[in-house]
């Protein structure tokens, strides 16, 4: 099973969720999803960084 987190509703969601367009992933596991917002932060800090250089 894959895992979404839903940007308009705060909160993970299985594959029968809200469209793909309302959610971040897919992500392996339940744990992975709630974590998105963190994840996407990291990555993006990440890619800044690779652009200061």
């Amino acid at each position: 099973m894959r895992w979404y987190y839903c940007l308009e509703h705060q909160k993970v969601e299985s594959e029968k969720g809200c469209p793909n367009s309302e959610r971040m992933g897919p992500y392996k596991s339940e744990a992975e999803a709630r974590h998105a917002l963190k994840l996407a932060a990291e990555r993006n800090a990440a890619f800044d960084a690779e652009d200061d250089n």
